[in-house]
Order: structure tokens, then C-alpha cells, then sequence
């Protein structure tokens, strides 16, 4: 049984309107044969039967939580408290959107206003924002925060290569009505020769650590180099402004980007509990320096006193489209990522920041048990040019295809999903895996994970 809202007048007066007779005009355009196909559909099941149905068809999935995973590349299996989902779950945030009123969005506000803080915390910048949709279209606004900052005069974004490969495609995809020239990833290179490119027409560089490749970069002298050879000679205060784009966790035993200079900082907000929740939705994370507010793409929450000295939550800056003329707006993002940032709020304040801490040092320490015991078998090697947080790369004697089926298919009851094929981003990394380990992996879970490597170098 279908509801239709719409009266048989209501009806009659909307055809009319439109100037035909029946809604079966309205599809005279597609072939009589295809309009009402015969379908092959099984008889109707009842509630219980459904349910038995879709968890029979759930339990034949390959899942994160009962198989050991290896695959990060972006998204990690972290641990989610279950404070988080209860929070988010709760109907005033579950269905609250953009706050246009703030006299009645005063929770939404504050959620947003105590996540905007937290993070400028983290990443140790001035402001920062909420509503980007995960880390590759913060990345792709960062470039065009730039380009707006320099009057749309400066055309040249460098990029780094070893910046995750959908960030990359995702800014040139943003960009390409732009007159931006985007260059630099053409081929890996060490970021000394990168910035070697860099001039007074260069708006902005794009550099990323831990980078795509779990390694960690050293910024801590770049930003002044950066800034040096990207200086407009006629204005000393403008210069070419450093992109970094990170991983939240590590920052909990990392140096924050803002403390080494960087001017703009983004990332991906998915391993702040959101769950992998079979690709999203994620959460862009985006950070910069007060100078730069004015181009800065979202919105901004700030605390105000009213006229009778009560304290309150507004939005003192909205520089979307659909706020204000569309000629000024920063960026057309119309989402809402609000309730992801309401979850990353609540999991950084039920971890605090000893919490966090400790979920980073797990991080790093399982990663590097686990590559001290891989680097140790016959034919495998660690790649350990540059020290690394809690992704690295592998070389292996065959494909990691071929790898991975191995580890899904024959390892005795038990299915491993393995590490990322290198080679799919870099055709010159063929039979090289990178591999991801986070608190989730138990010793027991990557000793399976050598074990099965070692059986399968013996066969």
C-alpha cells in the first residue's frame, strides 16, 4: 500500500497546470515496453522472515569486526565508545540540521562551538570550521582558500605526490574551472625538490604527514622555507601558504602543524569515532590561521552575550551560498557534516587528551611490533627510509593481489584482510603493500598476520 497526499482534485488542478490530460502522458516518452516491465519478484515475506532473510545475507559479508584487518588507506578500523553512538543517536541531534535560528539550535551550536575548539587545540591553529564531507574536499577548499587569499592573482598549487591519491583527484576535480595550474605530483619526489618550484605566483603547497605512505615528514623548518621563497617582494606579509594535511590520531603524539607553521590544516575526521560505516559519511576536519578567516569556506560558531548579559551561541561567520549572495560565498558546499562533528566532539572528550595519547602510542607501537616481525621473514621488507606512525610499506616477493587472496582464502578458518595495493596509486609499486595497524589489532592478530605471510613463502 502506497500513501499519495494528493486529492484526485489536487491532481486534476496540476495537469491542468502543466497542460496535459493524464500523469500516463507525463511518459509517453518512454517506450510502451519498458513502462510497466513484469517483475520477477518472490512472494512477500513477513517481519520475522525479513529479518532472518538480512541476517543470513549479513553473516556471508566479510566484516572489520570479526576478521583481522590490515587496510587502512584512509579509513581505520578504530575503537568507537559507545558514548558516541548514544549521543549522536539522541533525536534532537539525530535531526537537526543547518542552525539558521540560533534562539532555538543553542545544543547544535554549542556541540559545533565545543568541536571547532577542540580541534584548533589539536592542530594547534587559530579557528577552525565545521562542514566539509571528509578529508579529500577539505583538502580541495584549502586550495581554494588560497587562491581566494591572493585575490585569485597567484594560479599555481604544488602538491606533493605523496598526498593521498583521492585528495588529489578530488582537488583537480574542484579546480577545473579555475584558471589553477596544479603541479608537483607528476612523480614522487623528496620535498626538497618540490619545493624548489616554488615562486612568488605559487598560492599554496599541499604536503601531508603522516603522508600516504605512513611516513612521517619533517616540517619543523619547511614553513619558514615555504613562506621565503613564496614572498610577494612587493607585500612582505604575503606569502605562499603551507597545506598540511594529517592524521588526527597522531596528533595525539605528534608536534601539532600549527606549531611548526603551517597555515592551513586539514584531514580526515573518520578516525575521531566515526566507524568505517561502510564508506562514510566521514568528516572533513579544517583548521587555519586567524588572518585568513575571511576566505574560510563552512561556518563559524562564537559565543555572544544578549542584551540582557546572557551568555549564547550564534554563527558569526557563514560564508556558503546559501547564506549569503552567491558572487561573495567561499565555497558551495551545502552539507551539513554536523552530526559527525557532534560524534568527533563527544569521542576527543571521552578520550581527553591523555586518552588520545595513549590510542597513539598503541598505534605506533603495534605498527612497529608488526613491522619488526614482517621486515624479519624471508622475501618481505620494510621500507624504513623515514620513520613511520601506524601505516607502512611492504615489499613482498609476488603481487599483493595475489597476496591478499592468499590471506582471504587459504589461511585455516581464519579470513585477513590484508594491507593496500601500492601498485593501484603507483604503478611503479608494484608488489608493495601498505599495510595499516591500529589499537584494534591484537598481538594475536598480527602474529596470524606474519604466520600466514611465512606459510605462504614456504608453499
Amino acid at each position: 500500500m502506497v500513501y499519495l497526499p494528493h486529492t484526485d482534485a489536487e491532481r486534476r488542478q496540476m495537469l491542468q497546470a502543466i497542460g496535459v490530460e493524464t500523469i500516463a502522458a507525463l511518459f509517453e516518452d518512454v517506450p510502451e515496453r519498458y513502462r510497466y516491465p513484469a517483475l520477477d519478484l518472490p512472494d512477500p515475506l513477513s517481519e520475522l522472515e525479513a529479518l532472518q532473510e538480512l541476517r543470513y545475507l549479513s553473516d556471508i559479508n566479510l566484516d572489520a569486526i570479526q576478521s583481522p584487518m590490515f587496510l587502512g588507506a584512509g579509513a581505520y578500523r578504530h575503537w568507537v565508545p559507545s558514548v558516541v553512538d548514544y549521543v549522536i543517536s539522541r533525536g534532537e541531534f539525530a535531526t537537526a540540521y543547518t542552525p539558521y535560528q540560533p534562539e532555538v539550535s543553542q545544543g547544535t551550536l554549542q556541540a559545533i562551538f565545543e568541536y571547532q575548539s577542540m580541534i584548533c587545540d589539536l592542530t594547534g591553529m587559530d579557528v577552525a570550521n565545521a562542514s566539509h564531507y571528509d578529508g579529500a574536499t577539505a583538502t580541495a577548499e584549502a586550495v581554494i582558500q588560497a587562491y581566494n587569499v591572493f585575490r585569485k592573482k597567484r594560479k599555481k598549487v604544488m602538491i606533493s605526490a605523496a598526498v593521498h591519491p583521492h585528495y588529489r583527484e578530488v582537488v583537480r576535480t574542484y579546480t577545473q574551472g579555475l584558471e589553477v595550474e596544479i603541479i608537483g605530483d607528476e612523480k614522487e619526489r623528496p620535498i626538497s625538490e618540490l619545493l624548489e618550484l616554488v615562486d612568488d605566483q605559487t598560492a599554496c603547497v599541499i604536503l601531508q604527514t603522516p603522508n600516504f605512505l605512513g611516513e612521517l615528514e619533517d616540517l619543523a623548518s619547511l614553513a619558514d622555507e615555504v613562506h621565503t621563497r613564496g614572498q610577494d617582494a612587493r607585500k612582505a606579509d604575503r606569502h605562499t601558504l603551507l597545506v598540511v594535511v594529517t592524521n588526527p590520531i597522531s596528533l595525539g603524539l605528534l608536534k601539532p602543524p600549527g606549531d611548526y607553521g603551517a597555515d592551513i590544516v586539514v584531514g580526515e575526521g573518520q578516525p575521531l569515532g566515526l566507524g568505517l560505516n561502510f564508506g562514510g559519511p566521514y568528516l572533513g576536519i579544517y583548521a587555519t590561521r586567524e588572518e585568513y578567516v575571511r576566505e574560510l569556506a563552512g561556518r563559524l560558531i562564537g559565543k555572544a552575550v544578549d542584551v540582557e548579559g546572557k551568555e549564547g551561541f550564534v554563527m558569526t561567520l557563514t560564508t556558503r551560498e546559501q547564506h549569503i549572495r552567491r558572487a561573495r560565498a567561499t565555497s558551495n558546499i551545502c552539507t551539513n557534516q554536523g552530526l559527525m562533528a557532534l560524534a568527533a566532539t563527544v569521542y576527543m572528550a571521552a578520550l581527553g587528551k591523555h586518552g588520545l595519547r595513549q590510542v597513539a602510542e598503541l598505534n605506533y607501537h603495534k605498527a612497529h611490533y608488526a613491522a619488526d616481525r614482517i621486515d624479519a621473514l624471508k622475501g618481505f621488507s620494510v621500507a624504513r627510509a623515514k620513520p613511520f606512525f601506524n601505516e607502512f610499506v611492504v615489499r613482498c616477493p609476488v603481487g599483493v593481489s595475489e597476496l591478499n587472496r592468499y590471506l582471504l582464502e587459504d589461511v585455516a578458518d581464519v579470513e585477513i584482510i590484508g594491507g593496500y595495493d601500492l601498485s593501484r596509486a603507483y604503478p611503479q609499486r608494484r608488489n608493495q603493500m601498505l599495510v595499516a595497524v591500529t589499537e584494534m589489532n591484537s598481538q594475536a592478530e598480527i602474529d596470524m598476520l606474519v604466520d600466514a605471510l611465512a606459510a605462504y613463502r614456504s608453499n
